[in-house]
């Protein structure tokens, strides 16, 4: 598939990530010469073709204060899945849970990143986590360094 110009110029300004301002479309749109309609539109097409699968924010989650933080791996029925893993997104304090599959060597399939103020924070919220969806057999894996989240290159 060939990107027109603007496209390009587009693709290359969001590939490192989306300036940090109350109007990222038009900071973008003003930097490769577009106005914000063909930025948006260019933006909703790649999604509708399935070129992009979406667009979010990257927390950097010890920079808004949040001090600890642990991915937990949860062992979850597969006829529950959807239903625990939408309970344990629901808690406030998960940023992401996700789905992965099981194998004999690791038999988790459901995954939760849950943060919190301290290690304590985070441990009493895994538990209450647990005892509302009835799923004892998880492992909390503390973070214990932060890795830099690098976006791929498509256009240098």
């Amino acid at each position: 598939m060939v990107l027109s110009e603007i496209e390009r110029k587009l693709l290359g300004e969001i590939q490192h990530g989306m300036p940090a301002s109350q109007t990222p479309y038009s900071d973008i749109a003003k930097k490769i010469g577009a106005d914000i309609d063909q930025v948006i539109d260019i933006i909703n097409n790649w999604k509708n073709d399935g070129r992009l699968r979406r667009v979010g924010a990257i927390v950097n989650h010890f920079k808004v204060g949040l001090k600890a933080g642990a991915m937990v791996v949860w062992q979850v029925p597969e006829d529950r899945i959807e239903e625990v893993g939408t309970i344990l997104a629901s808690f406030s304090e998960v940023s992401h849970a996700y789905e992965r599959p099981s194998s004999d060597q690791w038999p988790f399939n459901l995954y939760t990143m849950v943060h919190g103020n301290n290690e304590h924070d985070v441990s009493k919220t895994v538990e209450e986590m647990s005892e509302k969806v009835g799923i004892k057999n998880f492992k909390q894996l503390e973070t214990i360094k932060e890795l830099k989240k690098v976006p791929p290159t498509y256009i240098l």
